[in-house]
């Protein structure tokens, strides 16, 4: 696996977060996204992290039938050691209307443990809807395919430095 000079610079202090949080009984991720996406991209980029052997917390699995869903995610958001969100067209169309997935958010960019998805949108327009989020470098499906995403993560959630993978690529 290859990664750019931009992605080594933005992934590796999650990675340093990651290393720091490694002996604790986490999830390795927490998946933001929009309802929308349920069963569409963030359930295929769920497999794929699942296949990869990454513990994602996501809540079409793990929130039971008549568990209150915000207090499941407060306990999720806090499980996990790292936050991956999913930014589609339907994420940008729900942060302005302060959905759940802004409010999961809000928690993601208070760390250092965030990586953004882009997936079928831009930079760009998620630089119009949220700057903060914008801001952080993280992955783009226009670049690499959802499965290239979900390898660079799951390698993500290794704690080996991501600067030696950049060097053996």
């Amino acid at each position: 696996m290859t990664y750019t000079p931009a992605e080594v610079q933005a992934l590796t202090p999650v990675r340093e977060s990651v290393e720091k949080q490694a002996f604790l009984d986490l999830r390795d991720m927490f998946l933001c996204h929009a309802w929308d996406d349920r069963e569409g991209a963030a359930k295929e980029l769920h497999d794929l992290l699942e296949a990869r052997g990454v513990k994602v917390w996501f809540s079409e699995k793990d929130v039971g039938l008549g568990v209150p869903l915000m207090r499941a995610i407060d306990k999720g958001l806090a499980a996990s050691r790292i936050g991956i969100v999913l930014v589609t067209p339907a994420l940008l169309r729900r942060l302005p209307t302060e959905s759940i997935a802004d409010k999961e958010l809000s928690v993601l960019l208070a760390g250092n443990r965030l990586v953004p998805v882009v997936h079928g949108t831009t930079y760009e327009a998620l630089r119009n809807v949220s700057p903060m989020l914008a801001s952080r470098t993280g992955l783009d499906t226009a670049e690499n395919t959802m499965a290239e995403v979900a390898t660079k993560l799951a390698d993500l959630a290794n704690p080996k430095p991501i600067a030696e993978e950049a060097a053996r690529s």
